[in-house]
């Protein structure tokens, strides 16, 4: 789980945050919930909505 995304995901739900970045909700959820790894321009777009680097999905969990 990666609860820091969560965290900044905040109040928008799943499915607000999905169709911002053009994707399913089903394929974001797997994403926050650490099953997927997203590409680097998935991550790019998540990183823009949420205001932090994309390179933190990349970083391992102990530096999140």
């Amino acid at each position: 789980m990666r609860k820091w995304l969560v965290s900044l995901r905040g109040d928008q739900s799943q499915q607000e945050l999905a169709d911002k970045i053009g994707m399913s909700q089903s394929g974001y959820a797997l994403i926050e919930t650490g099953s997927r790894r997203p590409s680097v321009e998935t991550a790019k777009k998540i990183a823009s909505a949420l205001g932090f680097d994309w390179t933190r999905f990349f970083e391992s969990e102990g530096n999140s």
